[in-house]
């Protein structure tokens, strides 16, 4: 029988017993620095814009010299010349006066605004304004973007086009981040053989979990798949917590004769929990090796997963100072769902023709609808389910 606790006391638990690791650190180039994790604050030396600019292509004036233009009556100025982009315009402007101007060019000194060029006429020298401006109107300000000193990306980012966008305006090009950790995998079973015969699978945990870890800003080793042997499944451990930084043992966390996946890390080092009150994924272990954190993991390819999902993940973002992930997508369960009380449950969903949510309801070792699932879905501890009609977070794959 499992001692089970809940899924937030045993990320909070995780999250106690690894708060001792500090992931080392190093600088990449922003051409690799896509889906690394910020690893220190990028705080801006400059302003972004670096000048006063025009975001439409039309004339560069003195928004006090417009007011009251209209079709009827239209302001006229005198064009004193033209910045194209990329230029220096080192002249000021004067009262009466306008400047030609580009998209994206510098504004001139004294220029507080810019008019669009289909609200203008000109001829000989002569700009004809029909529409008034608005003090900064069309203009993006010096420093309007970012400002100098202001911090442009916090630690713990994971780096998108984005960022990568954002440190190219800052000419950082190479980018402070955490060293991936590397995260050991083992895929435990008789059952499991790359050419299995009647009564035998493939081992999909070992592929499943892998790219979850890669997907997770992290570097994998894959150990393999190894037999229902105590003296093998050690040996792995063994193995594993020398080279990696953090183990995953999936199969062998049940309540059975041959589970013996918690028995070995309290061997080796000391399990901390056997249990946890979520479906799927009761059966999960946690424990400590060699100051090296060690998961133990169900078999079913879709429990194993979820575990990696709910569990595992939340120790990566941990270590790495990544923030929690916050459901950005909701939706209306098209059809009521039971749920077993005293269990958080989650489900994998998919949208109808009416967008609705349909739950996919399957067995643990069923692998396929998280190709088909959009998302899913978390039904609380306490709930014996949900009616059609509710409306959920939707939490992504």
């Amino acid at each position: 029988m499992l001692n089970v606790i809940t899924r937030e006391e045993a990320v909070n638990l995780i999250k106690e017993k690894t708060a001792h690791i500090i992931p080392e650190t190093e600088k990449v180039n922003i051409s690799f620095a896509l889906g690394r994790t910020l690893s220190q604050d990028i705080v801006s030396d400059e302003n972004i814009p670096p000048f006063d600019r025009t975001t439409v292509d039309g004339y560069a004036v003195i928004a006090a010299d417009t007011f009251g233009a209209g079709n009827a009556v239209p302001a006229q100025l005198d064009t004193v010349g033209e910045v194209l982009m990329g230029e220096n315009a080192d002249f000021t402007l004067e009262r009466g006066q306008c400047v030609k101007i580009s998209t994206g060019g510098m504004l001139p000194k004294g220029a507080d605004a810019a008019v669009m060029a289909e609200h203008t006429d000109n001829a000989g020298g002569l700009c004809l304004i029909y529409k008034s401006a608005a003090p900064y109107e069309n203009i993006t300000k010096t420093g309007d973007d970012i400002g100098k000193g202001e911090v442009a990306l916090k630690k713990g980012t994971v780096i998108t086009p984005a960022q990568i966008g954002v440190l190219a305006a800052l000419g950082i090009y190479e980018v402070p981040v955490f060293k991936k950790p590397v995260i050991a995998i083992i895929s435990t079973g008789d059952e499991i053989s790359e050419e299995p015969k009647p009564g035998q699978i493939r081992d999909i945990n070992t592929y499943l979990l892998s790219s979850a870890a890669e997907k997770s800003g992290c570097n994998v080793y894959e150990y393999g798949a190894v037999k229902d042997k105590r003296e093998e499944i050690e040996s792995a451990v063994k193995d594993c917590v020398e080279k990696a930084d953090a183990v995953l043992i999936s199969g062998g966390s049940s309540a059975g004769a041959r589970d013996m996946t918690v028995d070995i890390i309290d061997a080796l080092g000391k399990a901390f929990f056997h249990g946890i009150a979520m479906k799927p994924g009761k059966p999960t272990i946690f424990g400590i090796i060699e100051n090296k954190p060690v998961f133990g993991l169900p078999g079913h390819p879709l429990a194993a997963y979820f575990v990696f999902r709910l569990i595992v993940s939340e120790y990566i973002k941990s270590v790495l100072n990544i923030s929690a992930y916050k459901p950005e997508k909701s939706g209306v369960l098209a059809f009521n769902i039971p749920s077993n009380h005293g269990r958080e449950e989650f489900l994998c969903v998919k949208q109808n023709e009416n967008n609705e949510l349909v739950a996919l309801h399957t067995k643990s070792g069923i692998i396929s609808v998280l190709s088909e699932a959009c998302g899913f879905i978390r039904i609380p501890r306490n709930a014996e389910g949900l009616f059609k009609g509710t409306a959920v977070e939707i939490y992504e794959l």
